[in-house]
């Protein structure tokens, strides 16, 4: 009979960038080998990106894994495994649009960008919107008309005066009761529907793996992060997060340059 303790959560949930991947977007094998023994030990593994499937699955083709992951802030359902699309919830237009305009109202104009649904939505980006630097693909667009020409999953905002914090803040007063409002990193405020957030779409995940909000640990760095803490019976903020995430959080651990991950799952498996 093995003498190892059993494990205090049965689901892991993991963001990516900041978190599960190191700044140069790799992940460390003291990392896999950490979750591979956990997995091994009966613990299911989902990463929650607010990337959307595009930009997510060349990092899970690349760990080599098979599981369900969700994507862009929780509006999709990803199998990694099968490459198919499980669920996904598109952004109204129409309400999105207006959202816009009564934030541009508020604050002057804005530099925008969207994320396109489906396995190879594209990404398009708007005059003046800065794009951080990376492999990732865009496509950039003139006409504000293309912005909308397509189902989307969320809209970026970007402002030349205010800095992320304040544009969060100020466009949560402004449009807060139309679109859900989150700060996802550096440069990367959100538009998305209303109610979508990182739990929702892990609430689904977890659901089809027979697994609740009571069996699981969740590790972030955002305060996009924040309502998959809240449903999750231990969020674990790592120690390059953002302040607000971190007041919320039942633990923090080292960097994710610094495997603060597998620190903490190393810690339950001795």
């Amino acid at each position: 009979m093995s003498s190892a303790p059993p494990l205090p959560y049965r689901l892991i949930a993991t963001d990516l960038d900041g978190t599960l991947l190191r700044e140069d977007d790799t992940v460390s094998q003291r990392t896999r080998d950490a979750l591979a023994a956990a997995t091994a030990a009966g613990a299911a593994h989902i990463v929650v990106t607010g990337r959307a499937v595009p930009w997510t699955r060349h990092i899970l083709d690349d760990l080599g894994y098979e599981g369900l992951a969700v994507c862009g802030q929780g509006a999709q359902v990803y199998h990694a495994g099968e490459h198919r699309l499980l669920t996904s919830v598109t952004l109204d237009r129409q309400l999105a649009g207006l959202a816009l305009a009564k934030l541009e109202a508020e604050v002057g104009p804005l530099a925008l960008a969207a994320s396109r649904d489906g396995l190879d939505g594209e990404v398009l980006v708007g005059p003046g919107y800065r794009v951080q630097e990376g492999p990732l693909p865009v496509l950039a667009y003139e006409d504000p008309a293309e912005l909308w020409s397509a189902p989307l999953n969320k809209v970026y905002i970007q402002h030349p005066g205010l800095d992320d914090d304040a544009l969060t803040k100020v466009a949560r007063a402004t449009v807060g009761g139309l679109v859900d409002v989150v700060m996802a990193g550096q440069g990367v405020v959100e538009l998305l529907p209303l109610g979508l957030s990182k739990a929702t779409g892990l609430s689904l995940a977890a659901r089809r793996l027979g697994l609740k909000a009571a069996d699981t640990i969740a590790f972030g760095d955002m305060p996009n992060d924040i309502p998959m803490f809240a449903w999750a019976a231990h969020g674990v903020a790592m120690a390059n997060a953002h302040e607000e995430l971190k007041s919320v959080a039942d633990e923090v651990t080292s960097s994710n340059d610094a495997d603060g991950i597998a620190v903490v799952l190393e810690r339950w498996l001795g």
